[in-house]
């Protein structure tokens, strides 16, 4: 039975102990004033308590605020029943004081103008209303002469209570927290007068309607929700401003900030004041997306800087779409109402390469810019940096790859597909920026060669490759073709380099290495100690390089020790006829190899495929027996398959013992146990046999 006291107790009269809060006294002025305003107040409950057990009441009777409330001004001299007002009829129990309710209803008069005025200056807007029917209904009885002036006060006070009606219901988002029984009994006083439409429309064929039926509050309520959601999206003082924000970011910011933040207190707290057929999220969120796209429409089709292009465009593909979800309350109701984009697509299309055309000319000039500053800087009469005890250059590295990499990461924040377009444009780029960079290097090689730090400064750019290379081993795909350009572009700065710090190393062993075939590897041993102590000290001098570049420099120079070594084989300087001779031969040439070697593999050298070049052909030297031979040298031509004829033919006038059918017989067997692959590196190709 305690169920039926809504009924009896009106939700938005005065709470017991709260007088004062609503002054009943006061007079009825001002009238236009915006209900927001403050109301004096006693101390309350918080707007989520007041929301929470308002809507408890509700939802023990849906339809009895309003009745209740109206049963409760007309009784008592406008003072609302309540279960605990009297002792003497709390003794008569719910049925009885059913029946005293509404004999005092049936035998009360109409309610009269200013009653209802009384009442709306009280803020009692949902007893106003029903006290308004009252006396609309009361008219039927009266002459035309009083019908008229009776519906002219009628209808000036429907004028008052529409305007206090809807100025609550345009502050809507402000009143849900703040004052929400307020805004409750301007909600159920719309959803009051439009039953009271549809019960006039069903009683009254259409062409007999009244001038003042139907009122048509719900289409007023909607041009007064569209108002308020344009008034807030307009009002941009009420976010506060960003520094280095233009003024089209401020009010993307703006737009987006009160869109979600409304739009969450319509789907927490004015959503449930609402019937369904209302829709009222939908009709919100309809009505801020479509504001907001008229705006970034306007925005997409004015001229716009390169960053507020950027600003919008993650409004469009980012912001709008995602952020605007991370409340889950707000989530479930927007994945009902589906709001589309921002931009239409062939708009945002338009948007989205002119941004790409943007960013691609800005990395474009910022490399430039970057490499002329490099350039500068090689001019200088100073050392480059060292880091961790190798020369580089931290400006061209690392700002080229940042610059393409921020860049290609601030288009993957728009989107995915804007990310891998661009990705794709500045791919282009870095070959074409490679190849000026290797011409200014090469620029700098030629003219440059009596700076103070010319090694250092060779050795730098050495360096800088390992970045490039680097990040395009890492973030290019294999199937692009810009991989092997970039690739191939840094394989000539870095080879270009080595030459240059290979030069007088490679002068300076050129002599020494002919000293083998004029002393008929006499003192080969020394021999080899000079060449290796030689190289030892240019090998100091490059471990400024970075740890792979060193690792190929020193290859290179093993590769050319073992070289040298072969040419000098095959100078047909020394030719040997007892097996004496040629065993003493093989034995200088394999401890010469065993040195080279030791001394390659312990400053780095990972070329072990050179390691079995020159004991092998000592092992041919040493080899008297026919078939011996043959198999050796197969296993030679399988090892490294770009040797040829004419390097064995050179390297067999050794072997003075060979006859003429012996040795086209082992030459012979070369041409047929060659292999058709190519080797991993040439070594036997690029000696040239006289």
């Amino acid at each position: 039975m305690m169920k039926m006291l809504p009924f009896f107790q009106s939700p938005f009269g005065i709470r017991s102990g709260s007088e004062g809060c609503i002054d009943a006294n006061r007079p009825f002025e001002n009238t236009s004033a915006s209900v927001a305003e403050p109301v004096p107040a006693c101390p309350e409950p918080s707007a989520d308590e007041i929301w929470s057990r308002d809507q408890d009441k509700m939802r023990e009777r849906p339809e009895a605020a309003c009745r209740a409330s109206r049963a409760s001004s007309i009784t008592s001299n406008e003072s609302c029943i309540s279960a605990g007002d009297s002792p003497e009829k709390g003794n008569k129990g719910i049925k009885g004081m059913l029946k005293s309710a509404f004999k005092i209803v049936k035998k009360t008069k109409p309610p009269s103008v200013k009653q209802v005025m009384d009442l709306l200056g009280e803020q009692k807007l949902c007893d106003a209303i029903q006290h308004l029917f009252a006396l609309e209904k009361s008219l039927s009885s009266k002459s035309e002469e009083e019908l008229n002036t009776s519906q002219k006060d009628i209808e000036s006070v429907y004028e008052v209570l529409k305007h206090k009606v809807f100025s609550t219901l345009k502050d809507s988002v402000l009143l849900a927290k703040t004052n929400p029984d307020l805004l409750q009994q301007a909600v159920e006083a719309l959803k009051e007068q439009e039953k009271e439409d549809q019960n006039y429309m069903s009683e009254n064929p259409p062409d007999q309607n009244m001038q003042f039926r139907p009122r048509k509050w719900k289409e007023l309520w909607m041009a007064t929700v569209k108002e308020s959601v344009e008034a807030r999206m307009k009002d941009t003082s009420r976010t506060p401003r960003t520094e280095n924000l233009s003024a089209v970011g401020q009010n993307l910011l703006h737009m987006g900030k009160t869109m979600k933040e409304d739009l969450t207190v319509v789907a927490k707290y004015i959503n449930k004041l609402y019937p369904p057929e209302f829709n009222v999220f939908s009709i919100y969120a309809e009505l801020y997306h479509n504001y907001f796209a008229s705006q970034a429409k306007k925005n997409a089709e004015s001229h716009l800087e390169d960053k507020d292009i950027y600003l919008l465009l993650s409004w469009v593909h980012n912001f709008y779409p995602k952020d605007m979800r991370n409340d889950h309350a707000l989530a479930m109701e927007l994945d009902k109402v589906k709001l589309g984009s921002l931009l239409p697509s062939s708009l945002s299309k338009k948007l989205e390469n002119k941004y790409l055309d943007s960013e691609e000319v800005t990395v474009k000039n910022s490399l430039s810019r970057c490499l002329d500053k490099e350039i500068q800087r090689w001019k200088e009469d100073k050392e480059p940096e060292k880091l961790n005890g190798h020369f580089q250059s931290e400006l061209l590295g690392i700002f080229v790859i940042q610059s393409i990499y921020s860049s290609q990461k601030r288009a993957e924040d728009i989107s995915k597909a804007v990310g891998e377009e661009l990705s794709r444009r500045l791919l282009k780029e870095l070959p074409a920026f490679l190849r000026s960079y290797r011409d200014a290097f090469e620029d700098f090689k030629e003219k440059s060669k009596k700076h103070t730090y010319y090694k250092p400064i060779v050795i730098a750019n050495i360096n800088n490759c390992w970045n490039f290379r680097d990040y395009t081993e890492k973030y290019v795909a294999e199937k692009d073709d810009s991989k092997a350009d970039i690739l191939s572009t840094l394989a000539d700065i870095e080879n270009s380099g080595f030459d240059v710090l290979l030069q007088q190393l490679f002068a300076q062993l050129k002599p020494m290495y002919k000293k083998f075939t004029e002393n008929k590897w006499d003192s080969s041993s020394e021999i080899m100690n000079e060449i290796i102590k030689t190289t030892s000290k240019h090998i100091s001098d490059f471990q400024t390089l970075k740890d792979p570049f060193y690792h190929a420099i020193v290859e290179k120079i093993h590769t050319r020790l073992v070289k040298e070594y072969i040419v000098r084989l095959l100078k047909r300087k020394v030719s040997l006829k007892t097996p004496a001779q040629q065993q003493t031969l093989a034995q200088h040439i394999s401890k010469n190899a065993a040195d080279l070697e030791a001394f390659c593999t312990s400053n780095g050298s990972q070329a072990t495929w050179l390691n079995s070049a020159l004991p092998k052909l000592a092992e041919i030297i040493r080899l008297q027996d026919l078939g011996a031979i043959k198999i050796e040298v197969a296993t030679l031509a399988t090892t490294y398959p770009d040797i040829r004829k004419r390097h064995l033919e050179a390297f067999l006038h050794i072997k003075a013992n060979l006859s003429r059918s012996e040795l086209k017989s082992i030459l012979g067997y070369l041409a047929d146990s060659t292999a058709s692959t190519q080797p991993r590196a040439p070594l036997f190709s690029s000696i040239n046999v006289s």
